[in-house]
């Protein structure tokens, strides 16, 4: 009997070894500067562009908030769409700034409470997904970020993402769709910045869930003014989750596994605060592989002497945020806000 093509490639999966994993004897600071280097090279990040200014479309005033909606140019052709809750009469540089990215859902209104498609009210209440009002709730400026292929910027008719095409013309560029996303965020941050005063530019976060949570560690490991991640569902071993497994096309990097697994890309958010939320039922990022990788990270956390700002949460259910317990973690790790 034929040897099926997959067995092959899942042997060799389950056989390589990361070359740019962090030795004992190596230096962190300078590890870290070559792996982001050769990060930022699997990925295919375009070179940085200079953001566009942003065009406001409207602006609502709430009770307690206000809520711009605005887009602006990451690169040439790719328009970026946020909606920026602003807590009313905040005082310059006094808001931390919460940046929210959902995953394979509807869009980036669930960030901001409102369902619009089946299903979604489900995400909100019971997912726990709603990450714009959760910041807003705690005292922060969040940023509803649409991510590329998803929501307003790709999906189809009844609001499921549609990144297949995407991720696959981006990998006949040269680029990842993974590493595009990226390239949005470091671009929303510069827009974000440049036009509210009130942003703390030294406080800023960046959580999501799934696939916000994989944009969410990518991000923050290349990215160093994102100085607190809480990817949700999103950090586990590469063969356990998505070699083993089917998975969106998005998730996939050419050659990424020849470098680096998941905690060697957490690693380089060390020393900044990094709150890993798991479900001890999901299926789609096994547990017990995420607890391996979360090890992997941590050895260059304490090697940095900030083991405490790395906490690993882990929910009693599957696929989803776990708001209650992964709240109180970021407060103690980040110092920023009291719960």
């Amino acid at each position: 009997m034929a040897i099926k093509a997959f067995d092959t490639y899942s042997e060799y999966m389950q056989a390589v070894r990361p070359r740019m994993r962090f030795m004992p004897e190596e230096n962190p600071k300078e590890w870290q500067a070559r792996a982001r280097v050769k990060l930022r090279e699997i990925l295919g990040v375009p070179a940085s562009s200079e953001v566009s200014a942003i065009s406001v479309e409207w602006t609502h005033e709430e009770k307690d908030h206000t809520e711009t909606r605005y887009t602006f140019a990451s690169e040439p052709g790719a328009e970026v769409v946020c909606h920026l809750l602003l807590p009313r009469d905040a005082k310059p540089k006094s808001l931390p700034l919460a940046i929210c990215v959902q995953g394979h859902g509807t869009g980036m209104h669930i960030s901001l409470g409102r369902a619009k498609f089946e299903g979604d009210r489900e995400d909100i209440e019971d997912g726990d997904r709603d990450f714009g009002r959760q910041a807003l709730k705690r005292g922060f400026a969040a940023l509803a970020l649409e991510q590329r292929a998803f929501g307003e910027r790709g999906a189809k008719e009844d609001g499921r993402p549609d990144c297949r095409q995407s991720a696959m013309a981006a990998l006949m560029l040269g680029r990842t769709l993974i590493g595009d996303r990226c390239l949005d965020v470091s671009r929303a941050i510069d827009a974000v910045t440049s036009n509210y005063p009130q942003i703390d530019t030294s406080r800023i976060a960046m959580m999501g869930n799934s696939g916000g949570g994989t944009t969410t560690i990518y991000a923050a490991a290349l990215d160093t003014r994102i100085t607190a991640a809480m990817p949700s569902c999103a950090l586990c071993g590469y063969y356990p989750s998505i070699g083993a497994q089917e998975h969106c096309l998005c998730n996939y990097i050419p050659g990424i596994m020849q470098w680096f697994d998941m905690g060697d890309i957490a690693a380089l958010i060390a020393p900044r605060p990094l709150i890993v939320v798991n479900g001890t039922t999901d299926r789609s990022f096994p547990l017990t592989s995420a607890i391996e990788q979360v090890a992997v990270a941590r050895r260059v956390y304490d090697r940095m002497g900030a083991g405490e700002k790395l906490r690993h949460v882990i929910g009693p259910e599957g696929h989803r945020f776990y708001a209650a317990p992964a709240w109180p973690q970021f407060a103690s790790a980040t110092g920023w806000i009291k719960e």
